[in-house]
């Protein structure tokens, strides 16, 4: 056994777990390319295949549109293939290298990767798409802004993608601005640079919406007793639903606008019968406050969701918060044009319903028990 294999065979091992990893992963990108000819997404609340990969397996959207492609690229790409099954090498290079590679070149492109890294394809893939309009194409089609909460609502993350040149422009205010803004106690010189760049994005945000960088306009929803804001004690939730300390919450009632909701012990904090079929304006923050985004099993899109009505308005139903969850639009018309149904338990699980009454579980299906 060589030293570099450990006392334990352990790179031996983990060599092993890596070429069963890439077999799999070919299995995979296989069945991908036959999912995708035969449209195997349409009835299962997707509107194509990438969408239906990042519900059901957690991938990020630009993640799953690189497998399409390289599913059906490998068709055509035999060594690239076999690289794959054998792991020789691994999926991140197989799919960058499917970007451009062709049946005449990918011998010579097999050789060149096995000696560079997953970035360095990456990188000569991202040269040659500037070369397809297609490509063009599909890096502005792909562009994406998201956010989710972290740390139990105390941070909020933000993940992007966009075409180069519109990235570059992004970049190039953030660094201006950054540039401008005071130094914080400890975060002087290149140490606080991501910090100071957090806090330009912030800027730059708010003086493009007439917002104080401060948040003293914004919105404050406190979802606990309002002696919080004379005690200091206790914590609150701004309105994209993150959780802020009782002593940021007494700085922004300062001059900002302060809303105190007190709920029952159910959590419905506003209820409105029949009296009107639509949610009021804080009813609907209340919502995004719950739901978080389109509750659709994998989906939490927080772009274009609307409140809807699990029993319908027109069928008798209430509005209030337990008989209302928030769908984006597309999710919305599996509902009222394709038959699809909700229903929401008194704890809060939302269930969904095909057409046929069977019901939508999200994910993989659980692996089957290993035998005794």
């Amino acid at each position: 056994m060589h030293d570099d294999q450990g006392p334990d065979g352990l790179t031996s091992g983990m060599d092993a777990c890596h070429a069963r990893a890439c077999a799999a992963h070919r299995d995979l990108l296989r069945l991908i390319a036959r999912a995708d000819r035969t449209e195997h997404w349409r009835g299962a609340g997707a509107r194509d295949m990438a969408h239906w990969l990042w519900m059901r397996y957690g991938v990020s959207d630009w993640k799953a549109r690189r497998w399409i492609v390289a599913a059906h690229a490998l068709e055509s790409l035999p060594r690239l293939s076999e690289a794959l099954d054998s792991g020789e090498l691994g999926i991140d290079k197989v799919v960058e290298l499917c970007r451009f590679a062709t049946p005449e070149t990918e011998a010579d492109l097999l050789r060149w990767a096995a000696r560079v890294s997953a970035g360095a394809i990456r990188r000569r893939g991202d040269v040659e798409a500037r070369r397809s309009p297609s490509e063009t194409r599909d890096v502005e089609q792909s562009r994406y802004l998201r956010w989710w909460s972290l740390d139990e609502g105390r941070r909020l993350g933000i993940e992007a993608e966009l075409p180069a040149a519109q990235g570059d422009q992004v970049v190039r205010a953030i660094e201006e601005c950054a540039n401008r803004l005071p130094e914080m106690p400890g975060e002087e010189g290149a140490e606080g640079i991501d910090a100071r760049r957090a806090d330009a994005l912030v800027t730059l945000a708010c003086a493009r919406t007439g917002i104080d960088p401060g948040a003293e306009n914004a919105m404050l929803v406190v979802h606990v007793p309002a002696t919080v804001l004379e005690s200091g004690e206790g914590s609150g939730n701004v309105e994209s639903g993150g959780v802020i300390h009782a002593e940021t919450a007494r700085r922004l009632g300062c001059s900002g606008r302060i809303q105190v909701v007190v709920e029952d012990q159910a959590g419905n904090p506003l209820r409105l019968g029949r009296a009107s079929r639509d949610p009021s304006l804080a009813m609907r923050r209340l919502l995004r406050h719950r739901d978080g985004g389109c509750v659709f099993p994998g989906c939490g899109s927080r772009a274009f969701a609307h409140p809807h009505h699990i029993v319908w308005w027109s069928k008798g139903g209430r509005t209030d918060l337990e008989n209302l969850v928030l769908v984006c639009t597309f999710h919305h018309r599996l509902v009222h044009e394709h038959g699809w149904s909700i229903t929401r338990s008194r704890h809060g699980h939302v269930s969904w319903f095909r057409p046929d009454g069977s019901g939508y579980r999200a994910g993989p299906a659980p692996p089957e028990k290993r035998p005794a």
